[in-house]
């Protein structure tokens, strides 16, 4: 196993799943990286057609809102986060995105290990392909000005908890309430 893979494959072996689907994700991720060494994104948008992605999702410490894009390809408000580069490791995979797409440096307040992970069929201008996510969490301060990337995102904005509840669940990540759910027991 390409020793970047291997990295990969420890980090989703320390994945403690939250629920049956999670649990799902993790076997099928860890069978996946175990038969190829073919993970990381080559050539936009879909090859190999099952890649890694790393989300980062900035949370503030004083209110517990998250920030969100609007993602103008995939037509949905996620986590900030990016495709993998061939032999990055995940978590400066969700560093680098960060900084990139928001401005926003991580520095100490950086989960270093990934929280949750996710395999999803991709929706929107690029749909077709499946992203195998890293979720990571970085604590921030919805105060802390932000540079956002504009051909990436429509906007970002700070969502509360609430706000999150009382909107349509389609209009985010398809696994976004479970996400909320995990991290609600875990924090």
């Amino acid at each position: 196993m390409r020793p970047s893979v291997a990295v990969v494959h420890d980090l989703v072996s320390g994945v403690e799943p939250a629920d049956e689907l999670e649990a799902q994700h993790r076997l099928e991720t860890l069978r996946w990286l175990e038969s190829t060494d073919d993970v990381f994104r080559r050539v936009k948008p879909a090859t190999p057609p099952r890649h890694l992605v790393s989300y980062v999702v900035p949370i503030d410490r004083t209110d517990g809102s998250l920030l969100l894009v609007d993602h103008i390809n995939a037509g949905l408000w996620l986590p900030p986060g990016g495709h993998v580069e061939p032999d990055e490791h995940p978590a400066q995979t969700a560093r680098r995105e960060a900084e990139e797409e928001l401005g926003i440096t991580t520095d100490s307040a950086f989960e270093e290990r990934p929280t949750f992970l996710t395999v999803t069929r991709t929706v929107g201008m690029d749909a077709g392909h499946t992203d195998v996510s890293l979720w990571f969490l970085v604590y921030s301060d919805r105060q802390q000005p932000l540079r956002i990337d504009h051909s990436e995102f429509r906007e970002a904005r700070w969502w509360s908890l609430a706000e999150v509840q009382a909107t349509d669940g389609s209009r985010f990540d398809p696994h976004f309430t479970r996400f909320l759910a995990k991290l609600r027991d875990w924090v």
